[in-house]
């Protein structure tokens, strides 16, 4: 026994110093902070000073090589996610992750994302192309001077980095482009649901849908239409002040963007110092320039437009060659190419993509019909790079508009203040000009009726500087009006965030930052204002039913993570959708299901009819229907959360989930290192976190919301807050990992200064 003990301990001795040694060397990927380091690539010395948080000030004396600086510190901070990043657009996931990442690849190389990308470098300014250059050349400097191991997901995944190209930056922006424009999946889901109800139905599900536009299409499975793809959730709050309506006397702008919660964040945090310029701000890594932020002159800020620069056209087959289409100058071949997807683990596996005149073939509409996607960001000449990097470096209004007439997509509101007192706004994009429609569903392609006859002129474009009001405010809501000469969306955001900004701009007419603050942090659901009083006339059966029905009516609609009715609210929206939409979209009922307060509305004040079960022979009331959904939404609590109302918290069903494409999937301990934490707010609020409402599993889960935060006072640009989450690191053993979530969480602020405590590392020319 003695023997045998010996032994045990002998081996649980070498598995202690394995586990310390893996661990040690896995702790060597994380980044020298601190030092000096001879590189090739830089013409003068570069300084990386870290502040407690890890947020870099990079010194350089010029662009290219402050380029350099931010590629080499990004590397060092989130390599793994832009290598994932480039994979992901150039439609190369197969490569790591195996069968299973098909799909995905397939939409891309469909899409031509890489293609695109790659159509962009050559129409850059010179100083840019050397800006992406430099960047480049910082990420592979820094991949050829370290010392130690790659990120920990590397191991996981055994692969290697490889060299970064200027291209692989610039796909980046291509990856926005699909998910900020997303219009195409709406005309295809308007067109599925087509196939069963009439045009006056879809008006009320699709609220100002014209009852004349559906093409009613063949057999169409919305699930093979580019398949692997995130859906489009737009979100996003700005606004900015004249100096007559600010403590300061200068303009204030306020921004948050909200995109798909993520480890790691979208955005890194980052200031960048020359000669020249001081400009602060975020970037998303892999991009070698500010995206959000200010320089010493001017701020900016951006938000999603959701401008209509996308269509779906039916292709009919020529019967005699399905090779060919018809068009109006008749039997034209398809543009085809093959993209040879190679596969870990498998054979590779070749595509081929097919391409008409208006894009690439998307998907297969049966009745000898196919779909092309054309697209503004799949055409050529797409300088959008340029604009922002030009924008990025204006002193005044009229340089930084001008800069945006290179911009293509995705269309942003985008807010601007100068420290000369000005504010302006611009939407600028290429936005095409219909012959006929709207945009709203897939059109024919064959008979020449629906073409693209030009685009909308940029002057024509929404804009406006020093308005009367001495503000501007946009929350993806509809920005021109009813008369505006050129059609841009037909499908404007929910207005509620714009709503509550404005109310409570008028109610504090003199801004500070403390005033935005408190503005980016409010939790007050203006849906929940609006349908509570067509709500509470629901009728429920239950003890349980009637006791929400009493707290909810008591409630002051603030979406509290401490309380239970925002609970009740949400899940009591949810089921109403099921209880009354399921019978009459049938099959296509999954993929509209989500919570549609603007739909609902309509229906309880306008058409009660909808609110009857056409599958069954009574005539269900909405009181009826709505007292039958709080029922049956308090039983599915109480199945999940235990059967004491009184216990159940909103921010405990809901948390703000920040997901890892690795660690995130891993049995076991996926949950113990997922990055999460319990949250106030929802989809319509300006502290946003939105869920997926249709979802089965976690329906109250947060999973995208507020991305970043930015307040900017042009007394002082220097000062100006900012926040991103979960943290600047996207390494799981960094003490950035997640060291800014509960700060985020509680809507507080860091701001650039000189602080040295992460470390200065010195890049020396060699």
């Amino acid at each position: 026994m003695r023997i045998v003990g010996r032994i045990l301990l002998t081996f649980l001795f070498l598995v202690a110093v394995v586990i310390a040694g893996g661990y040690l060397w896995l702790r060597s990927s994380l980044p020298q902070t601190d030092g000096t380091i001879a590189v090739q690539g830089v013409n003068a010395a570069v300084t990386i000073t870290r502040d407690a948080h890890g947020v870099p000030t990079i010194k350089a004396q010029s662009d290219a090589d402050a380029a350099f600086g931010l590629g080499y510190v990004e590397a060092q901070d989130r390599l793994f996610q832009m290598d994932l990043m480039r994979h992901y657009g150039a439609g190369r996931l197969s490569e790591w992750f195996g069968a299973v990442a098909l799909d995905a690849d397939k939409s891309m190389r469909t899409l031509g994302l890489y293609r695109a990308a790659e159509a962009q470098y050559p129409l850059l300014s010179p100083e840019l192309r050397a800006v992406f250059d430099a960047y480049a050349a910082g990420v592979n400097t820094f991949l050829a001077t370290r010392s130690g191991a790659l990120p920990p997901e590397y191991q996981v995944l055994r692969v290697t980095a490889e060299q970064w190209k200027p291209v692989d930056s610039l796909v980046w922006g291509k990856l926005m482009d699909l998910q900020l424009t997303g219009n195409y999946r709406q005309e295809l889901l308007r067109a599925r649901l087509s196939q069963r109800l009439k045009p006056q139905d879809l008006a009320v599900l699709f609220p100002g849908y014209d009852p004349q536009a559906p093409v009613t299409l063949g057999a169409l499975d919305l699930d093979k239409i580019l398949p692997g793809l995130p859906p489009v959730l737009p979100a996003s709050n700005e606004w900015v002040v004249d100096g007559k309506h600010s403590e300061s006397g200068k303009p204030i702008l306020a921004n948050d963007p909200h995109l798909g919660f993520a480890t790691p964040g979208v955005w890194y945090l980052a200031r960048i110092e020359t000669p020249k310029e001081t400009i602060a701000g975020v970037n998303s890594p892999g991009e070698p320039m500010i995206v959000l932020g200010h320089n010493t002159h001017i701020a900016w800020g951006f938000t999603t437009t959701g401008g209509d620069v996308e269509d779906v056209f039916l292709e009919k087959l020529d019967p005699a060659d399905p090779t060919h289409y018809l068009t109006p100058d008749g039997s034209q071949p398809f543009t085809t190419r093959d993209e040879k997807i190679l596969v870990k683990g498998g054979p590779p596996v070749t595509l081929t993509v097919r391409s008409t005149k208006h894009g690439p073939v998307v998907a297969d509409a049966g009745d000898g019909q196919v779909m092309a996607l054309e697209a503004t960001w799949l055409r050529g000449e797409d300088r959008t790079p340029q604009a922002l990097w030009d924008a990025s470096h204006a002193h005044n209004w009229d340089d930084f508009r001008n800069a945006f007439k290179n911009a293509v997509a995705p269309e942003q509101n985008i807010t601007y203040a100068d420290i000369d007192g000005h504010i302006g706004f611009i939407a600028p994009a290429t936005v095409p000009i219909r012959a006929q429609g709207d945009g709203m569903a897939p059109v024919p392609g064959w008979t020449g009726e629906n073409e693209w006859t030009g685009t909308v002129p940029f002057d024509g474009l929404p804009q406006g500087f020093d308005p009367p009001s001495g503000r501007f405010v946009a929350a993806n809501n509809k920005i021109v009006p009813d008369d505006f000469p050129y059609m841009i969306t037909k499908s404007w955001e929910l207005p509620y965030r714009a709503q509550r900004i404005t109310e409570m701009l008028d109610a504090t007419p003199m801004q500070s930052p403390d005033t935005a603050a408190v503005m980016q942090a409010d939790i007050d659901s203006i849906a929940a204002r609006q349908l509570l009083p067509l709500m509470l006339t629901g009728t429920p059966q239950s003890t349980t039913g009637k006791d929400a029905l009493r707290r909810l009516r008591a409630w002051d609609q603030h979406m509290s993570r401490d309380r239970v009715e925002p609970l009740l609210f949400i899940a009591w929206l949810r089921e109403f959708n099921r209880q009354i939409l399921a019978d009459k979209l049938g099959p296509f009922f999954d993929n509209y299901w989500a919570l549609h307060p603007d739909v609902i509305q309509n229906i309880l004040a306008n058409h009660p009819d909808w609110c009857d079960n056409r599958e069954t022979r009574d005539v269900e009331s909405c009181p009826q229907q709505l007292g039958a959904a709080l029922d049956r939404a308090i039983q599915g609590l109480g199945r999940r959360y235990g059967g004491d109302m009184s216990t159940w918290r909103w921010g405990k069903v809901h948390p703000a989930s920040f997901s890892h494409p690795i660690w995130s999937r891993l049995p076991v301990i996926g949950g113990w290192l997922s990055v999460a934490i319990p949250d106030d707010g929802s989809f319509d609020t300006i502290d946003n976190a939105t869920m997926f409402a249709g979802s089965e599993t976690q329906p109250f889960t947060a999973v995208h919301g507020t991305s970043m935060r930015m307040i900017v006072d042009m007394a002082d640009p220097a000062g100006a807050r900012f926040m991103v989450a979960p943290g600047q690191s996207g390494n799981l053993l960094s003490s950035h990992y997640s060291d800014l979530l509960q700060v985020w969480r509680d809507v507080g602020y860091v701001r650039f200064s000189d602080d040295a405590s992460g470390g200065v590392l010195t890049l020396a020319p060699r």
